[in-house]
């Protein structure tokens, strides 16, 4: 089966079938000439369903959702442009220092991608940035959301995993800045060298005052979440609707800006957002049974440990996979299609899980800016109104810098692991 499988999965994918219903076919399939039970594949699709600590997905999405109704984003540009406007590049130091912010908020990077890219790569185009570098820097600054909580990806791999989402939401910390100050200083290189001009923000003490105020409710929400999951006052899906009922007080009576159509059209799009989500988790455990009742995992890890005798060339080999794969799947496929293989592989090296999340995760982090199915590259290029193959020659430093920055939580794990 696990043969059929993982010849026909790739064939469908290369024919454009959506994941999901790629997943979904492939299984069928191999389970048809198997002559597997198919009443197997329901029970599959319904089983990762009743997930309790999986509702903390819909949850968060729908507190980012609401956050970005009202001005939530307006304010966390302004006050990113407070404290980075005044460096050469600023416009572009506000996409890098806005992303880190807005981690926190949506834990998406598809969603940084599209709100900050709309708000800030016309007005950088109109201060004469070019066109592709101001695509290169969103749509590479907009990955730094998958790393700080809540992160959506570290959900999935926690899940996937049972490795504790507490630990992946801590460990992301670090990388997610590494990556946010690697990509500032880059900025302030590239724009000294091309003379781009700085974006100082108007106003004195007082304006600086007033953006912070309104900025603190959004910049508070990542702490919000570390914080109570830290002390252990409540597990991630009881934190995920603290988020809801926080989103929905300070954009009703704090910020008062958000109405009855804008929650209606959060829960609009979280269902949507959600529903695509579901689909590949529900899709993937079928091909999760499979790939088990086959021992793949065990086999593959037994393979390489025989294959290969250095930890340090098994972990370099992990990473060439998940850099390849997430040029061609979703980060959300890729993660729960790779972490019941590269599980058994860590274990039998004695690489931590919560490692091992990080790395997967700012591997196929790097794959939504990497064609040919790059999302947030596609996203920014599309906005910023130029070609692709553009933006992805801006984007060459900022590959180098998070190889760099994946290096090191590879093979420096007391980076992450406290």
């Amino acid at each position: 089966m696990a043969t059929i499988l993982l010849w026909l999965f790739p064939l469908l994918l290369i024919a454009s079938v959506p994941v999901a219903y790629a997943m979904i076919g492939a299984s069928g399939v191999a389970l048809f000439l198997e002559n597997k039970p198919l009443a197997v594949m329901a029970q599959r699709l319904y089983t990762p369903t009743q997930s309790f600590p999986m509702l903390a997905i819909p949850f968060f999405i729908l507190a980012g959702s609401l956050m970005m109704q009202g001005k939530f984003g307006t304010y966390l540009v302004e006050c990113a442009k407070l404290f980075v406007g005044r460096l050469k590049g600023g416009m572009c130091h506000v996409s890098v220092l806005g992303s880190v912010m807005f981690g926190g908020v949506s834990g998406s990077a598809v969603a940084d991608a599209s709100a900050l890219g709309n708000a800030l790569i016309p007005v950088q185009k109109k201060e004469g940035y070019a066109a592709g570098f101001a695509g290169a820097v969103n749509a590479a600054s907009s990955t730094v959301s998958v790393l700080i909580p809540p992160s959506i990806p570290l959900i999935l791999y926690g899940l996937a995993s049972n490795t504790s989402i507490i630990d992946l939401f801590v460990a992301g910390i670090v990388p997610g800045l590494l990556l946010g100050f690697g990509m500032l200083f880059l900025v302030w290189v590239i724009a000294v060298k091309r003379g781009y001009k700085n974006s100082p923000a108007e106003g004195g003490l007082s304006h600086w005052k007033k953006q912070l105020v309104h900025a603190l409710p959004a910049i508070f929400m990542p702490i919000f979440v570390i914080g109570t999951l830290r002390f252990g006052i409540a597990t991630p899906t009881e934190i995920s609707v603290l988020a809801v009922a926080y989103a929905l007080i300070i954009g009703l009576f704090i910020y008062k800006d958000i109405n009855l159509r804008g929650i209606i059209r959060a829960i609009i799009e979280t269902g949507v957002m959600t529903g695509a989500v579901m689909a590949i988790i529900m899709a993937s455990s079928i091909i999760q049974w499979i790939l088990t009742i086959e021992q793949v995992p065990q086999n593959l890890a037994m393979w390489v440990t025989a294959t290969i005798a250095e930890p340090w060339m098994v972990i370099l080999a992990m990473n060439v996979i998940m850099l390849i794969v997430g040029t061609f799947l979703d980060l959300p496929a890729a993660v729960l299609l790779l972490t019941p293989l590269f599980s058994s592989i860590a274990a039998s090296i004695g690489l931590d899980p919560v490692q091992l999340g990080l790395i997967m995760v700012v591997n196929l982090a790097i794959g939504l800016y990497t064609p040919p199915v790059g999302t947030t590259l596609y996203i920014s290029s599309n906005i910023a109104k130029v070609s692709i193959g553009n933006v992805v020659k801006e984007l060459v430093p900022f590959y180098l810098l998070a190889l760099g920055v994946l290096a090191l939580i590879s093979y420096v794990p007391a980076l992450i692991i406290y």
